[in-house]
């Protein structure tokens, strides 16, 4: 019985250190895990983009000089060029060298649903950065601070909402100017007739046409605006208010669940900012003539926006732009 217990017992110490060997045996397996998620993370949007080879980016039609169709019927302009600086860094840090760029249409109705429903990667327009909207989808670093005005025709000056007691007013429909006017209505009980233009130049002509009295939008885009009007329009047929009556800050749109895809977009324009070639890209748009009419909106960079440039933000806080 001696013999035969020693002999287990022998046998039990090789298997227990077989078996306490086996683990070591797979540590190389388990020390190689960190290498591999050690990779630099590029979250589901570039996942994506590296996978499929596109990207896919909302542009508007007709808001120049941020979006807008060339003569060619490319999308140009402001916003889209800023977003051409991403791509091209994006090209770089993918070695996608042949990444496709897929252009979609949208409007003010629409930009916002196609980035919460992953049909834009980023939207390139014009979109002020709000708390409300922000539950839906991030926004890049601001990328241009712009106020909401009241426009009149010429010899019917408004400086507020209650100068417009009882009278139609028109605004674009899915813009915080529509949704501004709507609440201040409400509120103040002047019983203000609301009128939605489908997008900005449908409202300025719903103005035009005498079906309102008044136009509330951002000041650069009535601007615009006004500078592209012919036939017989002249820009003195009409004034802005010299009182803001909000503060817009505009952003890229993206997507709310892939904080890794806005943190390389807000890192391309930092680039640009602590460069200072923001400031050249904001002249071809702003102060020089816009293919294809040639028309110069001869519009200088804002105190606020020079702010925003000097300290980049994504507030949506009105406050830190004034």
């Amino acid at each position: 019985m001696t013999a035969l217990r020693s002999r287990i017992l022998a046998s039990a110490l090789v298997l227990t250190t077989f078996l306490g060997a086996a683990p070591a045996q797979a540590a190389p397996a388990s020390a190689s895990a960190p290498l591999r998620t050690a990779q630099p993370a590029e979250g589901p949007t570039l996942t994506r983009i590296r996978e499929t080879g596109v990207i896919v980016i909302g542009y508007r039609p007709a808001s120049a000089p941020f979006s807008y169709l060339d003569a060619q019927l490319r999308p140009t302009g402001y916003s889209v060029e800023l977003c051409e600086r991403v791509i091209a860094s994006l090209r770089t840090r993918l070695k996608l060298p042949d990444l496709e760029v897929r252009r979609v249409a949208v409007g003010s109705a629409t930009r916002m649903p196609m980035v919460t429903n992953g049909t834009l990667d980023m939207e390139c327009g014009i979109t002020t950065n709000t708390a409300e909207r922000a539950r839906n989808q991030a926004f890049s670093l601001t990328i241009f601070v712009a106020e909401t005005r009241l426009m009149t025709r010429q010899g019917e000056r408004a400086e507020s909402l209650a100068d417009l007691r009882g009278r139609p007013v028109v605004s674009t429909i899915g813009t915080t100017s529509i949704q501004y006017l709507a609440k201040i209505n409400e509120q103040q009980g002047l019983g203000i007739r609301i009128v939605a233009g489908l997008d900005d130049p449908d409202a300025f002509q719903l103005l035009r046409s005498g079906r309102a009295d008044a136009f509330m939008m951002d000041d650069v885009i009535i601007r615009s605006l006004l500078a592209q009007q012919g036939n017989g329009v002249s820009p003195g047929d009409y004034v802005l208010s010299e009182r803001a009556l909000t503060v817009e800050p505009y952003a890229i749109g993206l997507n709310r669940d892939d904080p890794l895809f806005k943190s390389m977009v807000d890192e391309v324009l930092v680039s640009l900012y602590r460069s200072g070639e923001i400031h050249a890209i904001y002249r071809r748009w702003f102060e020089s003539p816009l293919p294809p009419t040639g028309i110069n909106l001869k519009l200088p960079m804002s105190a606020a926006f020079r702010r925003v440039i000097a300290q980049p933000t994504d507030s949506p806080d009105p406050e830190r732009y004034r």
